[in-house]
C-alpha cells in the first residue's frame, strides 16, 4: 500500500507539471481566443456601428428625399394649376383675339361702307348739279318747244284755213278725175271693144277661139302640144294677127289711158311632174309667157303686157270629163286698166 502510496505520489508529481502547463496552455489559448474574439467582436461592432450610422444616413437620406418628392409633387400640382390657369388664360385670350379680330373685320367692312356711301354721296352730288345743268336745259330746250307749238299752232291755223279752200279744190278735182277716170274707162271700153270686134273679126272662122265676157280663150291645143310650153306652128299663125291688132290699138288708144293686154295660162286638173315643169304652176306661167315674149317679137310694147299663171284652180267646167279638162286647159286675153 505504500508502494502503491508512493506509486500514486509519484505519479502525481510527474501529472501536476503536465497539468499545469495543460491548463496554462489552455489559459493562454482561451486568452488568445478571447483576444481574438474581442479583436473580432470589435471589428464587429465598428462594423454593426458604421452600417447603423450608413443606415442612419440612409433614412435621413430617405426622409429628405420623401420631403423633397413632397414638395416636388406639391410644385407639380402647383404647376399643374397654373398651367390649367394658363390654358384658361390662352383659350380667352383667343376667344378675345377672335372677337377683337371679328370686330376689326367688321370696323373694315363699316370702313369700306362708309367709304362706299361717301362715294355714292360724292356721285350722286355730281349727279345732282348734272341734273340741275339738264333741267336748265330742258327748260330752255321747253321755253324753245314751247314757242315752236305756238308758231305751228299759227302755221297750222293758217294751214286749217288753206285746208278748206283745199278740200274745196280736192273735191272739184276728185270729181274732175272722177269724170276723166270715167271718160278713160269710157273710152277703154269702146276700144276695148273696138279691139274684141276686129279680133272677132280676124278670128271669126276659128271655132277653137271664144269670147267669153271680157276675154279671148284660146284652147292650149290651139297653141301648144300636150305638156308643152313652146308655141306649136299653128299657134303663131293664130297669134299672129292678134299681135298686129295689139299694135294698131297701140297706136290708137289716147297715151294718157294707161291699158295692158293680161296673158292667164291654165291647166286641167290633171297633175305634171317632170325636170322643167314640177307641177302646173310652172307649166301655165310658162305657157303665159311664150305668148307674151312671141307678141312682144311682134312689136307690141312689153310695158303693155302682164304674164300670169293659175294652174288648175280656175276652171270653167268643174267635170272631170276630158271635154272638161280639154275646155279648161287654155290661155285667156283680156285688156285692162294697169
Amino acid at each position: 500500500m505504500a508502494y502503491g502510496r508512493a506509486r500514486r505520489a509519484q505519479s502525481h508529481d510527474h501529472f501536476w507539471p503536465g497539468y499545469v502547463d495543460v491548463l496554462s496552455t489552455l489559459l493562454l489559448v482561451v486568452t488568445f481566443l478571447m483576444s481574438v474574439f474581442m479583436v473580432a467582436q470589435f471589428y464587429v461592432g465598428q462594423e454593426a456601428s458604421g452600417k447603423e450610422n450608413a443606415l442612419k444616413r440612409l433614412t435621413r437620406q430617405i426622409a429628405e428625399m420623401t420631403s423633397l418628392l413632397s414638395l416636388e409633387k406639391s410644385k407639380s400640382k402647383s404647376a399643374e394649376d397654373e398651367l390649367s390657369a394658363l390654358q384658361a388664360s390662352l383659350a380667352s385670350l383667343r376667344a378675345e383675339n377672335e372677337r377683337l379680330t371679328g370686330a376689326i373685320s367688321a370696323a373694315g367692312d363699316k370702313d369700306a361702307r362708309i367709304a362706299a356711301l361717301i362715294k355714292e354721296g360724292e356721285e350722286q352730288r355730281d349727279i345732282s348739279k348734272e341734273s340741275a345743268a339738264k333741267v336748265d336745259i330742258l327748260n330752255q330746250q321747253l321755253l324753245a318747244l314751247r314757242r315752236q307749238i305756238a308758231a305751228l299752232n299759227e302755221a297750222l291755223a293758217a294751214a286749217e284755213a288753206k285746208d278748206k279752200d283745199s278740200q274745196a279744190r280736192i273735191t272739184d278735182l276728185g270729181a274732175r278725175l272722177n269724170v276723166v277716170l270715167a271718160r278713160q274707162v269710157q273710152e277703154l271700153q269702146r276700144f276695148r271693144s273696138d279691139f274684141f270686134g276686129r279680133l272677132r273679126e280676124l278670128l271669126r272662122d276659128r271655132k277653137d277661139i271664144r269670147v267669153v265676157g271680157d276675154r279671148f280663150v284660146f284652147e292650149s291645143e290651139v297653141l301648144f302640144s300636150p305638156g308643152q310650153a313652146q308655141l306649136a306652128p299653128e299657134g303663131l299663125a293664130a297669134l299672129d294677127p292678134i299681135a298686129s291688132a295689139i299694135v294698131e290699138l297701140e297706136n290708137v288708144v289716147p297715151k294718157e289711158i294707161d291699158w295692158v293686154l293680161q296673158v292667164d295660162g291654165h291647166t286641167d286638173n290633171r297633175p305634171i311632174a317632170s325636170d322643167r315643169f314640177p307641177s302646173n304652176w310652172e307649166l301655165s306661167s310658162a305657157r303665159a309667157t311664150s305668148v307674151v315674149k312671141f307678141l312682144i317679137s311682134r312689136g307690141v310694147p312689153p310695158k303693155r303686157l302682164v304674164a300670169a299663171g293659175y294652174g288648175e284652180f280656175q276652171p270653167l267646167d268643174d267635170g272631170t270629163s276630158e271635154e272638161a279638162r280639154r275646155r279648161n286647159r287654155r290661155i285667156e286675153l283680156k285688156l285692162t286698166n294697169r
